[in-house]
């Protein structure tokens, strides 16, 4: 669309409202930015600069553009072109020229108190904390019926300073005069929250809740501050005895939901969510909110009904709920729907994800010559072709073609030599193949580019140990990777291992237990197994594998685990 006719009404409409006051000084009129309009000559000149201003960010010289605009603001002193101004110069991520675009939009409306909420927000840019804050003390000051709404919004104010710590100072001196108020306490709690000081935040919180008992906004606030400690329980407590004191408050009872899924009780979330939505049937993201729980208690007809629901009802992402379907039709083996739902995602940022679903969902039916033909088919951003070629691979070693995938993802690597990702997938894909000296070269050379990538070293440990190579050194490696990230499940099963290999059994148990405590994953089962079956406990064994058998039905290395040690 041609965009020029609007560009000069624009300038035509700011001229003539520039021109309207000219030859009346003094006069009381007001624009809506805010104090009385200066008397303004509308000279060739400054239409000759307006348009100046405007062509130049039209064709995409915004600096210049803001630069301009500065220069009018300071030559006609007038709070329209001020505001235009301080807009352009935050467009052109300019802080020091929007700094002063909204000290001279200030300066020229001193009574609009947008003008002082935007100096705030861009003003230290140009370091004027101290002038920021009289500007902000200024506008509390002759806010009146306001000033509630006002203390409230001072963090949102001051929500540019990187300095959290400076800024929750600024807080406390702002709001000290207005300590009677539940909404300056509030405001203190959420500057506490920002600047990472909890305590100081629940103190304050609570200071609002004594002066506002029941206040709602405060308690909905305590609870994400309890939550944010890692005192979930106590948050659905204190929200589920709010919600019994006003059953009928939905923003409460919304709040006692998010908190409840918070602490993982999705099963109670979900009631929660459910009892909201019945007062309000056709809301789609409570509609959306229950087929996601749906989906994580393995619910799959209420999920998708939810969601076909949450369509209708114009869910405003409606890709997300595409690709969730398309899940839940690949999990009940329906290949075809699933990519029909795939195919009807258009969102970019979803449809990389829905080609390569796509693709697996025709591997899994034997097409696998099709489904690398789709994702060759793809183009996109370099991101998204790697994501693709990473897919192609996958699905390539699913399919028992462990060659052809090191192939695909070698011929990346000439382009790339030193691309970690594929330098671990071609490793992992060598050592599938016994290609073990690849597959050791490629590890090192990860751990060389990125001494800080664990699951290198975990690898490399692992592998070592499985075959009973260089057992100390093996150790070594996973004990790296275990302080790299020492709640990994699949870590922690290594290092178990390792010491099985070693001969002790005991500590090897220690980390089993936890890794499988962490994932029920079917390795991690047949590990701890047989060193439940060598310390004797074979009965727990037994038990462990009929657990991981019913939940694994098809994993090689469990199956062979549990024939070796029965046949023994």
């Amino acid at each position: 669309m041609n965009s020029r006719p609007s560009r000069i009404l624009r300038i035509l409409c700011l001229a003539i409202g520039l021109g309207a006051t000219a030859g009346i000084a003094g006069a009381a009129d007001r624009d809506d930015v805010g104090g009385p309009l200066p008397a303004q000559e509308l000279t060739p000149r400054t239409v000759y600069q307006l348009l100046l201003a405007e062509i130049a960010g039209a064709r995409g010289q915004i600096g210049l553009s803001a630069q301009l605009y500065v220069d009018l603001a300071r030559a006609t002193r007038d709070p329209r072109v001020a505001r235009r101004a301080t807009e352009i110069a935050m467009y052109s991520r300019n802080p020091q020229m929007a700094g002063e675009a909204a000290r001279l939009w200030m300066e020229t409306a001193p009574d609009s108190e947008e003008a002082r909420r935007v100096f705030a927000g861009v003003g230290r840019g140009a370091g004027n904390l101290e002038q920021v804050q009289v500007q902000l003390a200024r506008a509390l000051a002759q806010s009146n019926e306001r000033i509630g709404q006002n203390l409230l919004g001072l963090n949102r104010a001051l929500a540019g300073i990187p300095d959290k710590d400076a800024a929750r100072h600024i807080v406390l001196r702002l709001t000290d005069p207005y300590l009677d108020l539940p909404e300056a306490h509030v405001a203190r709690a959420q500057a506490a929250m920002l600047a990472e000081e909890p305590m100081q935040a629940l103190g304050a919180v609570d200071a609002a809740l004594h002066l506002k008992p029941g206040w709602e906004p405060a308690i909905q606030l305590k609870a994400q501050i309890l939550q944010h400690t890692g005192a979930s329980a106590e948050a659905v407590r204190q929200l589920e005895a709010e919600v019994a004191r006003n059953p009928d408050s939905p923003s409460l009872r919304l709040a006692y939901a998010r908190a409840l899924v918070s602490a993982q009780r999705f099963a109670d979330a979900r009631n929660e969510f459910s009892r909201l939505l019945a007062a309000t049937p056709d809301d789609a993201e409570l509609l959306y909110a229950i087929g996601l729980l749906s989906m994580q208690l393995d619910d799959g007809a209420t999920a998708e009904s939810h969601y076909l629901r949450a369509l209708e009802a114009g869910y405003p992402q409606p890709d997300l709920i595409r690709l969730q379907l398309g899940q839940l039709a690949e999990q009940r083996g329906e290949g075809a729907l699933a990519r029909k739902w795939f195919g009807e995602i258009s969102d970019e940022h979803h449809q990389a994800e829905a080609m390569i679903r796509s693709a697996q969902s025709l591997a899994r039916e034997g097409a696998v010559d099709e489904a690398r033909a789709l994702l060759k088919a793809q183009s996109g951003s370099d991101e998204d072709k790697r994501r693709y070629l990473l897919a192609e691979a996958q699905i390539l070693r699913e399919a028992e073609r462990t060659g052809d995938a090191l192939a695909v993802l070698d011929a990346a690597l000439l382009a790339t030599p030193d691309d970690t990702d594929l330098l671990y997938e071609t490793a992992m894909l060598a050592e599938r193949l016994n290609r073990i000296d690849l597959m050791e070269t490629r590890l090192r050379r990860v751990i060389e580019l990125k001494p800080d990538h664990a699951h290198a070293r975990n690898a490399l440990g692992y592998s070592l140990a499985d075959r009973g190579l260089r057992l100390d050194e093996a150790e070594a490696l996973i004990a790296h990777a275990l302080e790299l990230s020492p709640d990994d499940a699949f870590i922690l099963d290594s290092m178990g291992w390792v010491r099985f290999r070693r001969g002790d059994a005991a500590g090897a148990l220690i980390h089993l237990e936890r890794a499988y405590t962490i994932r029920k994953d079917a390795e991690i089962a047949a590990h701890l197994g047989e060193v439940l079956w060598t310390l004797e406990r074979r009965e727990d064994a037994k038990r462990l594998f009929e657990e991981a058998r019913q939940a694994h039905p098809d994993n090689s290395l469990l199956a062979d685990t549990v024939r070796r040690l029965s046949g023994q």
